[in-house]
């Protein structure tokens, strides 16, 4: 199996400005050669819950950018975004393919502190996507508390989390991703945003890469707008896999 060469985007957004981030984007990711982006959460707009103002169809400006990005790069662009489809709005996200095919998830764990749950409708079924061979488990923000949700009983390779993440909840973030990554001996990524939003609610960011062993293996840093690609190894995740196979004494359930 091939690497898989990922490239995670940790910006400040512009607030309910879909025009404003998807230029600010295009600028970061124009040097990117990679095999799959990841953005944050509700990339184009911010964490809001203003869906008369912003929510946009499957033919929306947003979603067509990421198709556009998706051909120019040859590459994957993963994040979510503001839908409204069927008088219902979705917390999806989009996992676009360069030949303009694309896979969707709607988040299930919508976060009802931020009234996220009144607003949104939930999603039902998980999706495990393909890469270069690689499995992968594509999941949105709030759903990283839930791990039952993420167990991986289908052998996926890659856990990603896109998220809008409060620095005041950074602690969680930062050993819920390791946990994550270590009890499903996985490579696990996590892609948020740095500012405030325009609910005056700062984020530091704290967007990582991680292996299966639950060693951070980015640099990216906590506060700082940035752009990285991060290699990931599959002869190191298959070789750790065999030598240490956690896997094969996991409690066996299933999700009603």
């Amino acid at each position: 199996m091939e690497d898989l060469r990922v490239t995670i985007v940790q910006p400040t957004l512009t607030w309910e400005d879909v025009d404003a981030n998807l230029a600010m984007f295009t600028n970061k990711l124009a040097p990117a050669s990679t095999d799959l982006i990841v953005l944050p959460e509700m990339f184009s707009t911010g964490f809001t819950m203003n869906v008369s103002k912003v929510g946009e169809g499957m033919d929306g400006k947003a979603l067509q950018w990421m198709k556009k990005i998706s051909a120019e790069k040859k590459c994957v662009v993963t994040g979510s975004l503001v839908i409204k489809e069927n008088d219902h709005f979705y917390n999806r996200l989009i996992w676009m393919k360069p030949d303009g095919a694309y896979e969707k998830y709607d988040k299930r764990h919508l976060f009802r502190m931020g009234e996220e749950n009144q607003t949104y409708t939930a999603g039902k079924d998980k999706i495990i996507v393909s890469l270069k061979g690689w499995k992968i488990c594509p999941l949105v923000c709030y759903d990283l508390r839930f791990p039952v949700w993420s167990r991986n009983s289908v052998g996926y390779d890659c856990l990603i989390y896109v998220a809008n993440w409060p620095e005041v909840r950074s602690y969680a973030w930062n050993h819920l991703l390791i946990a994550r990554a270590i009890e499903n001996q996985s490579y696990v990524i996590g892609v948020n945003r740095v500012g405030k939003d325009g609910n005056d609610m700062p984020h530091s960011g704290d967007s990582a890469v991680i292996n299966a062993k639950g060693l951070i293996i980015s640099k990216t840093k906590p506060n700082e707008e940035s752009v990285e690609t991060v290699v990931l190894s599959y002869k190191e995740l298959e070789e750790f896999r065999k030598a240490f196979p956690v896997a094969m004494d996991a409690d066996k359930f299933k999700l009603e």
